[in-house]
């Protein structure tokens, strides 16, 4: 699979998947009510997201409680960099969330603030995919202009999403993925 194959397939199958899932949170009838969806890791149909089921209850109930304490230092961010690190250093001591768990949760509730990341983050299924493209997965982010130029056609955030879905398909041999299942897997973030 090319990697030009893999973004049209991005862009023509998981990209309407993904953006109405994020305007949903953008949606929201206030920023409590997605921080409580984002850090509760829950989907518009209410249901966990496949990729967080693994994910104590208890520490997303702990996780929820100090989100809605930084609620009002969300609303003063100025930058997707800035929401990131105030949900991470916030969700530090609580054991059991990964940067998978603050990238997506941040995601969504920048989706709510219109912040969006300019760059891509790396998280554990991200940085296989950009280990796989040759680019240095040890970052905690990756430059849109160090990427392959068959992805400046997409927003960082989806790019963060092609790198964890089609993590496998950059180094295996060419097989074609069909759109179907491409839609079937989860979307990571």
């Amino acid at each position: 699979m090319t990697l030009a194959s893999i973004v049209r397939a991005y862009v023509g199958v998981i990209r309407p998947h993904a953006r109405a899932e994020l305007g949903w949170f953008a949606r929201q009838a206030t920023l409590e009510a997605a921080i409580r969806n984002a850090a509760l890791a829950l989907n518009s149909r209410g249901k966990r997201y496949s990729h967080q089921c693994r994910l104590k209850k208890i520490a997303l109930k702990r996780a929820l409680s100090v989100l809605l304490e930084e609620a009002s230092a969300m609303k003063r961010a100025r930058d997707f960099d800035g929401l990131f690190s105030l949900i991470d250093v916030a969700l530090q001591p609580i054991p059991g969330l990964g940067e998978l768990y603050v990238y997506d949760t941040a995601l969504r509730i920048g989706s709510k603030l219109n912040l969006f990341p300019e760059k891509v983050y790396l998280h554990a299924g991200t940085r296989r995919g950009a280990r796989a493209l040759g680019l240095n997965a040890r970052v905690q982010v990756v430059e849109i202009k160090d990427l392959p130029s068959e992805f400046q056609v997409l927003e960082p955030h989806e790019i963060e999403d092609v790198l964890c879905i089609f993590k496998d398909k950059f180094t295996s041999s060419p097989q074609a993925i069909l759109p179907a299942q491409a839609a079937r897997r989860s979307w990571c973030g």
